[in-house]
């Protein structure tokens, strides 16, 4: 039986260009990469125009594969408002390939300084440097991805390890690996001065804390049960501290010889603070990951800001898990353009950058809900009112 064509993405069928302002003067800076690869002057469609068409994708479900942005991009509509030429299959798989993905790095920087100043008058007003949650999620559910990057039976997903800003609730960087890749050693590539690195245990690695350090930032990180140091000052819990369920509060010294050989001789702090505990039961614990008492220990080189505040700060560290729920269902669950490792990038980095937009429009962090009222809004669904209206139930970035 011959399978049924989806009709043909007509112009009625487009909302919401108006919102697509903001973004098309900052892809102009794209326009020439890889002219020089184009010597008899032949090239139609440019990365600026190509990043708009993939970000056209994202936010209008009815474009679902590459071929349905080939039809959009026939549409006089999309060409005036997005500025690009009708766009042939092979000219859109072409630029997967050519086009230099690192360069939507720089976008994704710019966008982020355009979000609006954070409020102070917060908690977090006592740390000194951008929060920035640290961690990295198996995506396993593409294995058209699997097949294109990573062929043999030992890698059979990819990893995102992903820098999220706390404050401004958006992710910053995101590098693309195979699966078994060292989340440690992905993040020593990536530091960057004045941040505040907030990590689970996976990145435990005592050479790893000192080359935050060297750098100008800072961690906060939880700790293995059984971390040596000696106690150098054994500081008083306030009310609120214990009130934050925190135990104990020293400066201590790293002992290990992980820690010796890392020359990590510099004082740090150890807070102990309650948790609920997970025992295993009958060889699980009920919920992934190994087996948690009724105290976890948090390391940190933070030694002036009040422990609730450090504990708070990790308690926080659920909004990564958060986004990644949300990021899963942008990139995951939709249609992969590009069989490459470089597509694969361009339409990760396009990902961060349709969440950027979000929160850039509406003033708000990126959630699944408001993704969801974005789309119907660029179907025609769901008017400008309505759209508002949901913006306005929601929390405010600042």
């Amino acid at each position: 039986m011959a399978r049924k064509r989806k009709p043909k993405i007509k112009e009625k069928d487009l909302h919401g260009f108006k919102h697509f302002k903001l973004l098309i003067p900052v892809l102009e800076q794209l326009h020439d990469n890889a002219c020089q690869r184009d010597r008899a002057g032949n090239r139609k469609l440019h990365y600026d125009q190509y990043a708009a068409l993939i970000l056209l994708y994202f936010f209008n479900p009815i474009i679902t594969s590459l071929r349905g942005i080939q039809q959009a991009s026939e549409l006089k509509k999309v060409q005036r408002i997005l500025g690009c030429p009708r766009a042939a299959l092979g000219s859109l798989s072409e630029a997967a390939r050519v086009f230099d993905a690192d360069l939507l790095r720089g976008i994704i920087g710019e966008l982020l300084d355009k979000l609006p100043p954070i409020g102070r008058n917060t908690p977090f007003d006592e740390i000194k440097g951008i929060i920035t949650l640290v961690d990295g999620t198996l995506l396993p559910a593409l294995p058209k991805l699997v097949e294109a990057m990573w062929q043999d039976d030992q890698h059979k997903a990819f990893k995102l390890h992903t820098h999220f800003e706390l404050l401004k609730g958006v992710p910053t960087r995101m590098d693309l690996t195979e699966a078994n890749a060292s989340e440690r050693d992905v993040l020593a590539a990536s530091l960057e001065p004045a941040r505040v690195y907030v990590m689970d245990r996976g990145y435990v690695r005592f050479n790893l804390f000192k080359q935050i350090m060297d750098i100008g930032s800072s961690l906060i990180c939880r700790a293995r049960d059984n971390t040596l140091f000696d106690l150098i000052e054994a500081r008083a819990l306030s009310a609120e501290a214990t009130h934050a369920g925190i135990v104990r509060d020293g400066v201590v010294r790293l002992t290990g010889g992980q820690a010796v050989e890392a020359g990590l001789d510099r004082p740090m702090r150890i807070i102990e603070i309650k948790c609920k505990a997970h025992r295993k039961v009958s060889g699980k614990t009920g919920r992934g990951g190994p087996e948690q008492g009724e105290t976890i220990l948090i390391a940190t080189d933070i030694l002036d800001v009040p422990a609730e505040i450090i504990a708070l700060v990790y308690k926080h560290r659920w909004a990564i898990e958060t986004f990644f729920r949300f990021f899963k269902h942008v990139l995951g669950c939709r249609h992969l353009l590009s069989h490459s490792p470089n597509g694969i990038e361009i339409q990760t980095y396009a990902a961060i950058i349709a969440c950027l937009l979000i929160a850039l429009w509406t003033g708000r962090k990126p959630t699944l809900r408001t993704y969801e009222m974005i789309c119907l809004y660029f179907t025609g669904l769901a008017d400008e009112e309505e759209l508002l209206a949901h913006i306005a139930k929601l929390v405010p970035q600042s």
